[in-house]
């Protein structure tokens, strides 16, 4: 049975394979534009200005892999990034814009679900949520999106640099409640900042769990 913490192999793994090359390699609008599924997928979800593109650039070492929006929920395509050949990240369009219609909301989830149901080698989402604010409607909403496309997901709290520690222990018992209420819902939660790398080589050695063994592509 695969443990909830990641071991110090894992983490070594995790730090080799985020070490190594990390490209964009496709953006699609459209579920009918996907690139081939020829390796495991883990795609990053949260609210616009969650921190997203933070926590990718972070992961990979590089200031600007993956870009934000100047505009909450502008970014309406999702972003393919190959890992080495080993793994591909997704970075899906922002949720919870407050400026959206009602029709580009409900677009965005007729999309995404299409994409988390249909998508057969899509391995994990990353669920991120704002760990100052804490859950919104909107992340729960996506939760419940999730277990109906039965794609297991973990959450990942970001910006945690800016809490007490107390405050994020709160936090973290809050969100591990509903984590509870979804069996989609991956039990253990990661707290993280970008800024301090908290919980980043914990989250490269999750990860690496999905990705080819190095040995199996040139």
């Amino acid at each position: 049975m695969q443990t909830v913490l990641p071991s110090e192999d894992e983490l070594e793994e995790g730090r080799k394979l985020f070490a190594g090359p990390c490209d964009f390699f496709f953006g699609a609008q459209a579920i009918e534009q996907l690139p081939p599924p020829d390796r495991a997928e883990i795609a990053f979800a949260g609210r616009s200005n969650v921190g997203k593109s933070s926590i990718i650039n972070a992961l990979t070492g590089r200031k600007a892999l993956a870009r934000a929006s100047s505009e909450p929920g502008r970014t309406k395509q999702l972003n393919f990034f190959n890992l080495g050949g080993r793994l591909s990240l997704v970075d899906m369009p922002g949720y919870g814009f407050a400026k959206a219609s009602k029709a580009v909301k409900e677009d965005w989830q007729r999309t995404m679900f299409a994409y988390l149901r249909g998508r057969p080698n899509l391995a994990r989402v990353i669920l991120l949520i704002d760990g100052r604010v804490g859950l919104k409607a909107s992340d729960k909403e996506v939760c419940d999106l999730l277990d109906k496309a039965a794609v297991v997901f973990q959450i990942v709290l970001t910006k945690c640099d800016a809490l007490s520690a107390s405050a994020l222990g709160g936090r973290q018992k809050e969100v591990e409640a509903l984590a509870r209420t979804h069996a989609a819902a991956f039990p253990h939660i990661v707290a993280t900042s970008s800024t301090t790398s908290l919980g980043i080589a914990e989250l490269r050695g999750i990860m690496a769990r999905f990705a080819e063994p190095a040995s199996d592509r040139s």
